[in-house]
């Protein structure tokens, strides 16, 4: 199963992003999208729905509970 770091990673680059970009429309640093996408660190909540809104995801989907 995939885990939040993998999926995130997988949609970044399924639209083509860099992290600088990702992080840009986040409001976080690069850094942060790197330590998310190792699973080194999770998002708050308020960034885990900025995410699901930037993507036209849920949440869940995010957080690998559904496919």
């Amino acid at each position: 199963m995939e885990g939040f770091g993998e999926r995130l990673r997988s949609m970044r680059q399924e639209r083509n992003l860099g992290q600088i970009e990702l992080a840009k429309a986040l409001d976080v640093g690069k850094s942060i999208i790197s330590l998310w996408e190792l699973d080194k660190c999770e998002p708050t909540l308020s960034k885990l729905v900025a995410m699901a809104k930037y993507f036209g995801v849920s949440i869940d989907y995010l957080a690998g509970l559904t496919e």
